[in-house]
């Protein structure tokens, strides 16, 4: 058991309070617009809420604020803390920033085939990347550095779930409804989210119950992901499979996917996740990640589905972080072609839906 938190403890723990909450505050709310892929005629509306405007550039800001403050109000994160993560991705980044932010160590360890880019971006905000050669032993590895350290393991796994205020308080799904309000379909008939932790999945699933919104939640889940097989089977012990759509997909089913308050799951093929992605910047100039390309697929259908069963209505899903991470990997012609993804099948098949509003076959 640790100390019993002294004056001095208290006093640092509602400071670094203060400042992470200080961050939201300087941080407006991420933009919601409108995919315009078809006339307004149809009755069914698309909606990206651009979760890459936040400070370290995606959804995981969010998820890393809420860690940060979950451990500081349950004092597992105290001045000089070492904090300590399981993550090559975009969480490291963002719980980087908010270690830097309150002046604690940070250390990301990671899997020795993590991009470079990714590195000099945790880097950037004075983390240490520990890297290591077998992949499946970074949650050990981490577990051991937090204790050798007497340091803090984030667990953003197990965590993910319970760290958010499904509620309110200024949660991605809350904040969705808000900018909906006005909008001529503004209870959405599906939110597409994927799935890494799980945790926006369960925020935003939680929400939709507790404030009774008729409105339906999918999770697109990538080839390799085990999510979508535990969801079809109700097995939460399947394993097996490799996600190479980064940030979502998961080997194994994780502590904070909550399988029984999602109402639909669609596997994604990777090379549809990458040709979704270049259709989003044929048609908007953004570049994005293949997690988004993956929610696009997604949502696309799902509003093709709305269509030709003669229902009006809106379709929701999130752009997850900027493609500018990705310009060696999902935006190189060689890395697409070694790693055997041809994204070109799949873009007919979206040229054809918007064409028609009808999802092929």
């Amino acid at each position: 058991m640790s100390d019993a938190p002294t004056r001095q403890d208290v006093r640092w723990t509602r400071e670094a309070i203060r400042r992470v909450e200080a961050d939201t505050n300087r941080s407006a709310d991420t933009h919601l617009f409108p995919l315009h892929l078809w006339p307004a005629e149809r009755g069914v509306d698309i909606y990206l809420k651009d979760e890459s405007t936040h400070p370290t550039g995606s959804l995981k800001h969010r998820l890393a604020r809420s860690l940060f403050l979950y451990g500081l109000c349950n004092g597992w994160i105290r001045e000089g803390t070492t904090i300590v993560e399981a993550s090559s991705g975009s969480t490291a980044v963002s719980e980087a920033y908010f270690a830097r932010m309150l002046g604690l160590p940070f250390i990301a360890v990671m899997p020795a085939s993590t991009s470079t880019q990714k590195i000099a971006l945790i880097e950037r905000e004075r983390g240490r990347c520990h890297l290591v050669a077998d992949a499946t032993t970074v949650y050990a590895e981490a577990r051991r550095l937090a204790e050798a350290t007497n340091g803090h393991y984030m667990d953003q796994f197990t965590y993910a779930e319970r760290a958010t205020d499904w509620r309110g308080n200024n949660n991605i799904a809350e904040s969705i409804f808000n900018q909906m309000a006005l909008e001529r379909h503004p209870i959405p008939t599906w939110i597409v989210v994927g799935a890494g932790t799980g945790g926006t999945s369960a925020t935003i699933g939680r929400y939709l119950r507790y404030r009774q919104h008729n409105c339906a939640l999918c999770v697109v889940d990538p080839e390799g992901s085990v999510f979508h097989r535990a969801w079809s089977t109700g097995d939460p012990h399947v394993t097996g499979g490799h996600s190479r759509i980064e940030g979502i997909g998961r080997p194994q089913v994780e502590p904070s996917f909550l399988p029984d308050i999602v109402d639909r799951m669609i596997t994604v093929p990777d090379a549809a996740s990458v040709a979704a992605m270049l259709f989003l910047e044929t048609l908007t100039g953004r570049r994005t990640g293949a997690s988004t390309g993956t929610n696009l697929w997604g949502a696309v259908r799902l509003a093709c589905e709305l269509v030709s069963s003669g229902h009006r209505g809106s379709v929701v899903t999130l752009i997850c972080d900027g493609g500018e991470r990705y310009a060696d990997t999902y935006y190189s012609g060689s890395w697409l072609d070694a790693a055997g993804l041809d994204p070109r099948p799949f873009t007919e098949i979206l040229c054809q839906a918007v064409t028609s509003a009808a999802w092929p076959g």
